[in-house]
């Protein structure tokens, strides 16, 4: 049995230390935001948060993640202790202003990783927008969209 804290909570696996993270979300905790795309860490529709940084779950495992607090796109908003992430509701709102999902497929994977920039960094410069995405794949083609999104969202965050 393996112990790993996942958005917030403490759950017990029963699963092979190298099993991947990713599939230990899915198949074990029931939790189908965290998307499976390549199982090479290359796409970024696995996505995750390990201590609040980004990470591929596809390629990590339940092991190395035990070590730290796991947030899935399904914790997210609860893994702050505001009852509204002010940060989340941003990343959201701007989202859906600016039509940024269309197959939604990429969507979880980039969302956890703007969460983690905005966090990290207020407002950041698109060099910086492009580097926290660099190698998340979208097939839609999003990506002038989603650098908007981005900037909308944390503008509000610089105000606040």
């Amino acid at each position: 049995m393996i112990t790993v804290q996942v958005n917030g909570e403490m759950v017990s696996v029963d699963v092979p230390p190298e099993t991947p993270l990713l599939w230990v979300i899915r198949e074990q905790l029931a939790l189908t935001g965290t998307k499976f795309g390549c199982g090479v860490a290359l796409c970024g529709a696995c996505t995750v948060h390990l201590d609040g940084v980004p990470i591929r779950s596809c390629t990590t495992s339940i092991s190395a993640a035990s070590r730290g607090a796991i947030t899935t796109i399904e914790g997210v908003r609860t893994a702050s202790a505001d009852p509204v992430d002010p940060v989340v509701a941003a990343v959201l709102h701007a989202w859906e202003r600016h039509g940024v999902p269309q197959c939604g497929y990429c969507q979880p994977g980039m969302v956890m990783a703007v969460v983690a920039l905005l966090r990290a960094r207020g407002a950041p410069t698109d060099a910086e927008i492009d580097t926290a995405l660099a190698g998340h794949l979208c097939r839609c083609g999003s990506y002038q969209r989603l650098r908007a999104a981005v900037h909308a969202a944390a503008a509000p965050l610089a105000e606040g």
